[in-house]
């Protein structure tokens, strides 16, 4: 059996009578989600909190899959469970300081020819959705304005550090980027990574990830996009780099007929 664990899931395991893959796979807590049906087997994702040592609390994110893996180039016939992939891409992403989920645990195994997979994550307390954010704000009022392009601006560089250690997420939505304290400083983190890939092309990665991002944001003006554009590239005034990368956001949006909704 493969295993990771963080250092300080050990301890925390153990005083949840969680310490091996038995006990966390024979959990019975009800699912977070419901168990997803295909890929040749099955995948869900259960939410806990744990004790700590102090008496506090902590809480996870515990996934379990049986089968339901995905064919890649690596693996064209047997495939890969996806969890595995999502470890592996959520280790990469913070080696190269994308922020994203703490990985607590990991570990793989094969019963009766059955491969099963359990991948733990760190819950993100008192963080919000880009998505819910946005639904809220259309209620409420929006942030302040050096609030709000403060965000964008480091949403832009946080895509930008992916992009450039030719990651591509594969699943750039506003559900998929949480923050944090946007009047503050704010926090971000990129979740749902079990499509992203490793790609040769910077290019092919940001135009991919930033297409999704612009057509599925609704309620930003084209002023504000053009405004994270600028600060993906770190420029002040559009320049022959982001014009082109604009025109060609704007044309995929013709072809695949979805256009975003400002305020």
């Amino acid at each position: 059996m493969r295993a990771y664990q963080a250092n300080d899931w050990k301890q925390l395991a153990h005083s949840n009578g969680l310490d091996s893959f038995d006990a966390i796979w024979a959990l019975d807590i009800g699912w977070f989600e419901e168990p997803n049906q295909r890929r040749g087997g099955w995948s869900g994702v259960s939410q806990a909190e744990l004790v700590l040592a102090d008496g506090g609390r902590a809480g996870v994110f515990i996934k379990r899959q049986q089968g339901h893996i995905t064919r890649t180039p690596a693996h064209p016939l047997a495939g890969g469970l996806t969890f595995r992939r999502e470890f592996h891409n959520l280790k990469r992403l913070q080696t190269c300081g994308v922020p994203t989920l703490d990985v607590l645990y990991f570990a793989e195994r094969k019963v009766d020819g059955k491969r099963q997979s359990i991948l733990i994550t760190r819950e993100l307390s008192g963080y919000q959705s880009l998505d819910d954010c946005i639904q809220n704000w259309q209620q409420t009022g929006w942030p302040d304005k050096r609030a709000w392009h403060r965000f964008i601006t480091r949403l832009a560089g946080v895509a930008r550090l992916m992009h450039q250690n030719r990651m591509q997420h594969n699943c750039f939505f506003p559900k998929h980027i949480f923050l944090k304290d946007i009047d503050a400083e704010p926090d971000i983190r990129l979740i749902d990574l079990e499509k992203a890939k490793h790609t040769f092309s910077v290019e092919q990665a940001m135009l991919r990830d930033l297409d999704t991002l612009n057509r599925r944001t609704s309620g930003v003006t084209t002023t504000e996009r053009l405004r994270f554009l600028l600060a993906y590239y770190g420029q002040r005034r559009v320049d022959s780099r982001v014009r082109k990368t604009w025109k060609k956001l704007v044309e995929l949006m013709h072809r695949k007929g979805r256009f975003p909704v400002g305020r």
